[in-house]
């Protein structure tokens, strides 16, 4: 087919452009870049500047109908992944961020296009609108292959989401404002910002409690459609918000992905599974289809004023909105300087640039490309930019989380969660993965992190951080499960300790298999997992804390401290040495001064005590069965 061919195909420029942006994503990650710079480039390379293969024009107004999906969708599930307990410990960081921080972008890059570039201030405060957002698609794969800490990955996260729901109204109005031939006053053209982000939340919310109804009830939506079912009413709320309320529908999915993502359901786990591989394709899509239809000769044509715009923006009018934005809050001041490094502009921001160009082009305005194409060097320098600088200074900040730090627990059974306690004593942090909501539930009742979903996937040990922690335990009451993931934790790092319980050493899976899968056999021998949660649930565990014999110091060799007990109500959990805990594994060298905890079943609290005993150990501490109720309280920082 010709280049005029391709030019008047629309089938195959969508086709190409989703081809193109999963091939640009697949390498970024090998390359371990920013997924949205090979995008632009791919964009720019293969579009009408380039190679001619993918025209965006062919698509006429359909392109704005895709953006606006997929955009939908985008932040759907950017609202899924903000957690309420996250936000509640940074509300005012993130607030004050959104609101004042946005206030202070808008009027720092109008001022520095109007003086820079000699913009009018119509034209310039549009775009000041355009760039107060940042971009959840840049910025949260961004702290990933960064690994900052918690405290300041949440904030940038949540910011990410919110301000571009925010951003994408104040853009809408402000463009109204700017086209609208009888001017109204501010106060006019603020409560259309509010009335539309306040129609777009009551419309999402009721949405995300409408289909939380729905879920409880299995049979009502039929199984295997869940997940289609869930994206054909969001690109409804999408579109029908926006249709009673210009630009309120951007508000509705953000706020139905923060409510549906805060309750666990029977779905939820394929929900996200599902939302996050279907991003992944639109993302590449729309940035391939975005930055094709962006011509460079416009961007040319611009100048070395509008790098100096840029750096403006990156050096100044960023810092200067952090810095209100993050005033008498809990950040530190290297959190915030980290806040202010980094600020790139993602998917919102091109989507609604373009918008404005077409807008202008209808009203035959002049300025829309301009503006389109200073908001397109706006994202490429400032992706760049915090993607090969944003490493460097979050070391020299200090702001990395710290390697060898806490344990990642596949299990939130009570086994697992009492197993966690222990550690957490010692104030070392757990993170436990579990797809029992139930047992998601009383972890987070019991102050422990927790992951909801499957522990087998790459995705959900990224989130637990397993590149910087201590090891990891695999307790669930499936062997096989356990030794999955052990191997699959073995791919993804190689030199972390691990650990996996056994219910029975069978032919189909042995500990010899498990040491080859280079595991320990954890507490030391085989324990029926399923028995011991009964036990945990009906308080009848206790802790006892025991000094080994003097025999036993060295190589452990089978276990000899449970080694000859008839019983089957005895674990040794773990080792306390130098005031930190560690699991206790087959082959563990016990030496002087180690502590090791033991789960007593409590029938055999005597005959296991008389044995230990008579083994030459010393008893030092005892707690009883209420050391394991589930508490309740507010997750811990």
């Amino acid at each position: 087919m010709t280049p005029a061919g391709l030019a008047q195909n629309p089938g195959m420029t969508i086709s190409l452009a989703l081809a193109l942006g999963m091939a640009a994503q697949t390498l970024a990650h090998h390359l371990r870049v920013p997924g949205i710079v090979l995008l632009l480039a791919a964009g720019v390379a293969c579009g009408p500047d380039g190679l001619g293969l993918i025209h965006p024009a062919a698509l006429g107004p359909a392109l704005g109908i895709l953006t606006g999906f997929a955009v939908a969708v985008i932040l759907f599930e950017g609202g899924m992944n903000l957690k309420f307990r996250r936000l509640r410990r940074a509300q005012r960081s993130v607030r004050q961020l959104i609101l004042l921080g946005g206030a202070v972008t808008v009027v720092g890059a109008a001022a520095a296009t109007h003086f820079i570039l000699e913009w009018p201030w119509k034209s310039a405060i549009l775009f000041g609108t355009l760039v107060m957002v940042t971009g959840p698609t840049v910025i949260n794969p961004l702290l990933k292959r960064l690994k900052v800490k918690r405290s300041v990955a949440v904030v940038l996260e949540a910011e990410g989401v919110l301000i571009d729901a925010l951003g994408a109204v104040v853009a809408a109005v402000a463009l109204e404002a700017a086209l609208s031939p009888a001017h109204g006053s501010p106060l006019v053209w603020g409560w259309h910002v509010v009335s539309r982000l306040g129609f777009g939340a009551l419309a999402g919310g009721a949405t995300g409690l409408a289909l939380m109804f729905l879920y409880r009830f299995r049979r009502m939506i039929p199984e295997g459609t869940e997940n289609v079912f869930t994206l054909s009413i969001v690109l409804a709320l999408f579109q029908g918000s926006n249709l009673v309320l210009a630009e309120s529908g951007i508000a509705a999915v953000t706020m139905a992905g923060l409510v549906i993502g805060n309750f666990s359901t029977y779905v939820l786990q394929d929900l996200v599974e599902f939302k996050e591989e279907l991003t992944v394709l639109l993302i590449g899509m729309l940035f391939v289809l975005l930055a094709a239809d962006v011509r460079m000769a416009q961007v040319a044509d611009l100048g070395w004023p509008a790098l100096g715009v840029v750096l403006v923006l990156m050096f100044l009018v960023r810092p200067a909105a952090v810095l209100a934005g993050t005033g008498m809050t809990e950040l530190k001041w290297k959190e915030r300087a980290f806040i202010a490094w980094i600020g790139p502009r993602g998917i919102v921001a091109a989507a609604v640039a373009s918008f404005f160009a077409a807008a202008f082009a209808e009203r035959g305005l002049s300025g829309g490309y301009e503006l389109r194409a200073l908001v397109f060097l706006v994202i490429a320098v400032t992706v760049v930019f915090a993607g090969l600088t944003g490493g460097p200074m979050a070391g020299l900040l200090g702001l990395r989380r710290p390697s060898q730090a806490g344990w990642v627990i596949l299990g939130a059974g009570s086994l697992a969660r009492a197993v966690a306690k222990l550690f957490k004593q010692t104030g070392q942090e757990v993170v436990l993965i579990d797809s029992n909501a139930d047992h998601c539930k009383a972890a987070e009742q019991d102050c422990t992190r927790v992951i909801y979903g499957n522990g087998l996937q790459s995705r959900n040990l990224l989130r637990a951080e397993i590149d910087t922690r201590r090891g990891v335990l695999a307790l669930t009451a499936n062997d096989e499960v356990n030794y999955l993931f052990v191997q699959k934790v073995k791919q993804e790092s190689k030199e972390i300790p691990l650990y996996a319980v056994l219910k029975t050493d069978t032919a189909s899976l042995t500990v010899k298999m498990l040491h080859q899968a280079g595991a320990h056999l954890l507490f030391g021998a085989t324990a029926d997992v399923e028995i011991w949660q009964r036990r945990f649930n009906n308080e009848q565990v206790y802790l006892d804390i025991w000094q080994p014999a003097p025999d036993t110091i060295g190589e452990t060799n089978g276990d000899p401290p449970l080694a000859g007990y008839s019983g089957n109500g005895l674990l040794a959990a773990a080792v306390r040495r130098n005031e930190r805990l560690i699991p206790f594994g087959d082959g563990i060298q016990l030496k002087k001064g180690d502590q090791v905890c033991f789960l007593v079943f409590e029938p055999e609290q005597k005959p296991a005590g008389e044995f230990l005993e008579k083994a030459g150990w010393q008893r030092i501490g005892q707690a009883d069965r209420e050391a394991f109720t589930t508490s309740t309280c507010a997750l811990e920082p």
